[in-house]
Order: structure tokens, then C-alpha cells, then sequence
């Protein structure tokens, strides 16, 4: 029996080393996606001058960005699908519940709040940029509410995006866990213990 013992502990120690310390999560797409549009913006929003021509295609190259993103969302691999993160009410509800108290669950994935956060995000990417486009039509131009409407969803996305950085940055110490650094690399610490699976969960 002593010999059975030592070979199921030594055979459940190899296992438990063979597991592996990361998984990849974000794809090539998501995080070219992520960081092109990051830097688009910093350079609308910073850089260049509003109604130049290299302001308006570096707009036209995020609205072609978040299209491929929406395709993406559904022929691309688990996490970046829009099944595996989009929140349901009861979802989301439920994590904000355990957020509050300072028990919200570590996901694989996006977790509810985020996955909200970034569907926000992309609806004003897309207003920003389609605001911006009207605003070279003959239809709307010199017409003041298109351009305030358009200034109005560039101030909302850098405080969404504000948000998002300081959520991603307290997640990562509460979590122990580099969310930005996982964006870079596309991998994040493997599943285990309270660590939810996004694409397994169901409510």
C-alpha cells in the first residue's frame, strides 16, 4: 500500500508541475486592435489638429480597426468572441454584487464590468468616428451640433478609457496579476482555484 502511495503522490506531484503556469488569452488580432487603437487616439486626441488631413485618416483607420474587431468578435478565437465576454444583467449584477464587497471572482477573460466597459467603448469609438466623417460632407458641414457631438465623444472616451487603465491597475493588485503586461503578451496566469473561465461560465 506504502508503494501505490508513493506512486499516486509522485504521479499527482509530475502532474501538478506538467501544468502550465500560463495560457494564452488575447490573440494577435485583439491585441493589435487594443494598442492601434490606443495610439490612434492619443494622436487625434493630442497630436494632430481636428479637420487636418492626417487627423481624419487616422480616424477612418480606427473605424476600419473596430469593424475587423467587430468581425472578430464572432469568427475569432474563444476570449475575443462577443458570446464569451458580452454580460447578461444577471451576470453583471451578480459581479458588481461581489466587486462591492471586495470578493469579485478572477476571470480567464473579461470580467462583467470590463466587457461592459469595452462595449462602451466601441460604440463611442464608432459615434466619434462616424461624427467625425459628416463633418466632410457637404450635408453637415460647418454644422455646430455634429462637431460638438463629435468633441463630446472624444472627451467620453478618454475618461472611459481613464477608468478603464485604473480598473485594469487594481484588478492587476488585487489579482496579482500585470493585465496590462497580459496585453502585450497575450497571456495570463492559468485558470485555477476561484478563477472563473469566461467561456465556460453560464449563469
Amino acid at each position: 500500500m506504502q508503494t501505490g502511495s508513493r506512486i499516486e503522490s509522485s504521479t499527482a506531484s509530475r502532474l501538478m508541475q506538467e501544468k502550465p503556469r500560463s495560457v494564452i488569452v488575447w490573440d494577435p488580432v485583439v491585441r493589435l486592435f487594443h494598442w492601434l487603437v490606443v495610439a490612434g487616439f492619443a494622436m487625434n486626441m493630442f497630436v494632430t489638429e481636428e479637420g487636418k488631413p492626417i487627423h481624419r485618416w487616422i480616424g477612418y483607420a480606427i473605424l476600419v480597426a473596430v469593424a475587423i474587431r467587430l468581425v472578430w468578435g464572432f469568427v475569432g478565437t474563444v476570449h475575443a468572441r462577443f458570446s464569451d465576454f458580452v454580460p447578461t444583467s444577471s451576470r453583471l449584477m451578480a459581479y458588481a454584487k461581489a466587486l462591492l464587497k471586495g470578493r469579485e471572482p478572477r476571470y480567464v477573460g473579461h470580467n462583467p464590468a470590463a466587457a461592459l466597459m469595452i462595449i462602451v467603448l466601441i460604440l463611442m469609438l464608432i459615434a466619434c468616428g462616424v461624427t467625425g466623417w459628416m463633418q466632410g460632407l457637404d450635408t453637415f458641414w460647418g454644422i455646430e451640433w455634429v462637431r460638438e457631438l463629435h468633441e463630446a465623444c472624444a472627451y467620453a472616451i478618454l475618461v472611459l478609457a481613464t477608468i478603464h487603465v485604473l480598473a485594469a491597475i487594481v484588478e492587476s493588485l488585487r489579482h496579482r496579476e500585470n493585465l496590462i503586461l497580459s496585453m502585450i503578451t497575450g497571456r495570463k496566469r492559468a485558470p485555477g482555484g476561484t478563477d472563473i473561465d469566461h467561456a465556460a461560465a453560464t449563469d
